[in-house]
């Protein structure tokens, strides 16, 4: 089992998930987490890196992974 920071229903999380053959996720679950929790500059570079490319909605006990939002900066 893998784990992942997240955004999920629009706040931050982690999520459990386990990797298929084909590069699917299968989610098992999720927590929120606070980013304050997460002091360490490393710690603050894997949120921003992991939550670029992961976001799940959760709803009726269904995970559905979407496309992040990009910013045009």
């Amino acid at each position: 089992m893998c784990w992942c920071f997240a955004i999920v229903n629009n706040k931050l999380a982690e999520i459990f998930f386990d990797e298929k053959k084909n590069s699917q996720m299968k989610i098992w679950g999720h927590c929120y987490v606070e980013r304050e929790d997460y002091k360490t500059k490393t710690e603050q570079k894997y949120i921003e890196k992991d939550i670029s490319k992961v976001r799940v909605v959760y709803r009726n006990k269904k995970y559905k992974i979407v496309k992040p939002k990009i910013s045009h900066n």
